[in-house]
């Protein structure tokens, strides 16, 4: 019998190879035109696409001409295959110009998640997109008769290397984020969403912006959450949810049975988190439910108040219960502040990240019994080694007045504590879920606190 099972699965499994010659495209998603990566000549790029248990090959050609460039897979764990991340200075270095790589990797985990470049703060200049991995056994699978994806993000008329350069330097002490141009929705605005009557569609929501959190709503619909950063949840409700950078959400929509009226679709970015907001700048992108074709597309209705779905008290479909026995407990303060050069930098525990020459995944490997002592990875990595098995518990208080999302790679956390706005550092003073939400990134409130537990289970 196990051997027939083996054998099945190996014969459903297949294996699903991308050749992707990254190069400079010309666009103009919001009628500005400016040159954009992409990958084949064309952008936006396309969508990578497998089912669980596939082995994906993404074969990477770098012909930028003038830029290195990596490629992370966000979300998914890589256990076992830790080399395929993507991050430069963590598990790789950088693909030269000209250069190739190689990435090949086994899907273990269904949901939505994107994928992007991990160098050198390069992905907004065009090179992210959806990744989407099919479950056939998706405890959803009979509930909807379709699945769309939309994906949300921000999008600026310089190119990244120019931003960064000024927003990490003595002429911007503040730390301001550069403002977005513009918001899209499916690189691009105006989008319209073909649908039928009377039909349950899964919308898969991702949010690749590079700072811009969205608000997101479906005029006269409501959404049931089924999963978030490719973990199934129990339905739930929502007019309307919050999407940070990074975060992806899996939502069903029954459509009306009347045509006779197309819907608005919304997505606001959060101008709470932009220091000035310009006269110019319409921070809403829209897209429309089009029913009937040729009936008009209706303005949104103006709303007075932002009122999200938290995502803090969505319960896990499996309810797995709150990892208890915590084995190592890692208090991180964030902050923002300024080095001697001027520059505004974010800090953990009074310490900024500093890129090692040699990728961290390289000197684990290579410094046998040293691999251990956290200063052969750089006295500013901030490193922590941890056991095989252990239950991790990070608390993470922010000292900065604004909001910031969190991402944990190679693993999905519990989020057992999230504060409240200006609720100051954690002081053990929380009831924790009994079934706690799990999600791959997650968003610390101004001057707050979160609370994440994990196990080490991906050396």
């Amino acid at each position: 019998m196990w051997t027939l099972l083996l054998l099945v699965s190996s014969a459903v499994a297949a294996t699903v190879t991308y050749d992707f010659n990254i190069t400079w495209v010309t666009a103009q998603p919001d009628g500005f035109s400016r040159p954009i990566i992409g990958i084949n000549g064309q952008w936006p790029i396309p969508h990578i696409t497998a089912t669980v248990g596939d082995r994906v090959i993404v074969n990477v050609n770098n012909q930028l001409g003038n830029q290195t460039t990596t490629l992370h897979f966000h979300g998914l764990y890589m256990n076992g295959t830790t080399h395929m991340d993507g991050p430069v200075g963590v598990s790789q270095c950088s693909i030269p110009v000209g250069g190739s790589f190689v990435y090949d990797f086994n899907i273990k985990q269904p949901g939505t998640y994107w994928y992007h470049s991990h160098d050198s703060g390069q992905y907004p200049d065009g090179l992210r997109g959806a990744l989407i991995v099919n479950d056939p056994d998706s405890p959803y699978k009979d509930q909807y008769d379709e699945e769309l994806v939309l994906t949300l993000s921000d999008w600026y008329h310089d190119q990244m290397p120019g931003l960064i350069r000024h927003f990490m330097s003595y002429a911007n002490p503040t730390g301001a984020e550069p403002v977005p141009d513009s918001a899209l929705m499916n690189d691009t605005q105006n989008l319209n969403i073909n649908i039928e009557p009377g039909k349950t569609y899964m919308f898969r929501i991702v949010n690749m912006a590079a700072f811009a959190a969205q608000y997101l709503w479906f005029e006269d619909h409501t959404m049931r959450i089924v999963e978030v950063d490719g973990v199934y949840t129990e339905p739930a409700e929502a007019k309307m949810i919050y999407l940070t950078p990074a975060q992806r959400y899996s939502a069903l929509i029954t459509t009306k049975n009347d045509t006779s009226t197309n819907f608005a679709i919304v997505g606001s970015m959060d101008q709470d988190l932009f220091d000035a907001v310009p006269e110019t700048l319409n921070p809403n992108v829209t897209g429309w439910l089009v029913y009937n074709k040729v009936a008009p597309l209706p303005t949104p209705t103006l709303i007075d108040t932002f009122d999200p779905f938290d995502d803090f008290t969505l319960i896990p479909y499996d309810r797995l219960p709150l990892l208890q026995d915590v084995s190592r407990t890692i208090q991180l303060d964030m902050k923002m502040d300024n080095l001697g050069n001027g520059a505004n930098y974010a800090f953990f525990n009074d310490r900024t990240y500093t890129r090692p020459k040699v990728p961290t995944l390289y000197s684990a490997l290579t410094t046998g019994e040293m691999a251990t002592d956290v200063g052969v990875y750089g006295s500013n990595t901030n490193a922590f080694v941890l056991e095989q098995g252990e239950v991790v518990e990070i608390v993470l208080n922010s000292l900065d007045p604004g909001k910031h999302p969190f991402h944990l790679h190679g693993h999905e956390f519990q989020a057992v504590v999230r504060s409240e706005e200006e609720a100051g550092v954690y002081v053990n003073n929380e009831t924790m879920p009994e079934f706690p939400m799990r999600r791959d990134t997650f968003m610390v409130r101004p001057n707050g606190n979160i609370v994440l537990r994990f196990r080490a289970d991906n050396p």
